[in-house]
């Protein structure tokens, strides 16, 4: 059994691989590899770039591994299907070039679920007819990833989307089968949205194929939930903290890991405003250290 340890472009403040402030692409890998880190995510498709060659020649430089990448598209909304399938399938392409396992979806955040993240209880539900749809949308991109690049696809639920809410999530699994969806866990998310990620991994780690670690600042959240702050507001104030400052009881998560013989990477991600000038080799390195100090 081996747990490796990777980050993500969005702990650079890289979500939209369009958006004018993320830093580039190189920056992001060589502060990576900086932090200690053996692997890193493709973040969000025509970021890093689409010509295998080249982002082979970037990864091997600083030698890390791709571990996987991320459909973070709108799912809810029908009229948006093109622009899902588009980011699907670029994403499996970029994938399968340079080896790597994990294909994780997400449903983007939705202006009608912003305003409610981490209040179960205020946010608005899907119907009946719009909750099949929307499951059968993630269900087709799943069976693609799954069946047709031979990549291990993961859900990840996400604040301010319709899989946010442990309930929707485990919806979710019971009606999409385990054999093309499976379970990117992400233990800050799981957090923010109310609910204890400890005790899901312990009822879900059979079909848990792929870690985000995330840790969620306890006083910000209660205070966002207080104030039915929304999510990008959220994240401006700071919700998402360096690992092993906030409420994610990490050594509990390693103990799980261990005992099921995880073998596989774990992906720090910690979600950053871009606007807010963040130490970003600080915090890569701090996270490094921390989950280092712990076992990991």
């Amino acid at each position: 059994m081996t747990i490796r340890i990777g980050n993500a472009p969005c702990s650079w403040g890289v979500e939209f691989a369009r958006d004018p402030r993320n830093p580039t692409w190189q920056h992001v890998l060589k502060e990576c590899a900086e932090a200690g880190y053996k692997g890193i995510e493709l973040g969000p498709v025509g970021f890093m770039p689409e010509d295998p060659v080249i982002l082979a020649e970037g990864l091997a430089k600083h030698d890390l591994t791709l571990i996987g990448g991320v459909v973070f598209r709108a799912f809810h909304d029908p009229a948006q299907w093109d622009d899902v399938m588009d980011g699907a399938i670029r994403t499996c392409k970029a994938l399968v070039a340079h080896g790597a396992k994990h294909l994780v979806l997400i449903d983007s955040i939705s202006p009608r679920r912003a305003p409610t993240a981490g209040r179960a209880s205020e946010a608005e539900p899907m119907d009946k007819d719009e909750w099949a749809a929307f499951r059968d949308r993630i269900a087709t991109v799943a069976k693609i990833g799954a069946e047709e690049y031979g990549l291990t696809v993961g859900i990840h639920a996400h604040a301010a989307g319709f899989i946010d809410f442990e309930p929707e999530l485990e919806r979710l699994l019971d009606e999409v089968p385990e054999d093309i969806l499976k379970i990117c866990f992400d233990t800050g998310h799981h957090s923010y949205a109310g609910f204890d990620p400890v005790a899901f991994m312990k009822r879900h780690i059979e079909r848990i194929s792929y870690m985000h670690f995330k840790d969620i600042d306890p006083k910000v959240k209660a205070d966002v939930v207080a104030r039915r702050t929304d999510f990008y507001r959220a994240c401006g104030q700071g919700i998402f903290c360096n690992l092993g400052q906030g409420d994610v009881d990490f050594p509990a998560v390693r103990q799980i890991l261990l005992d099921e013989g995880f073998d596989g990477w774990c992906t720090v991600e910690q979600d950053c405003d871009p606007t807010l000038n963040p130490d970003t080799l600080g915090d890569a390195t701090a996270n490094r250290e921390y989950l280092q100090s712990i076992g990991f």
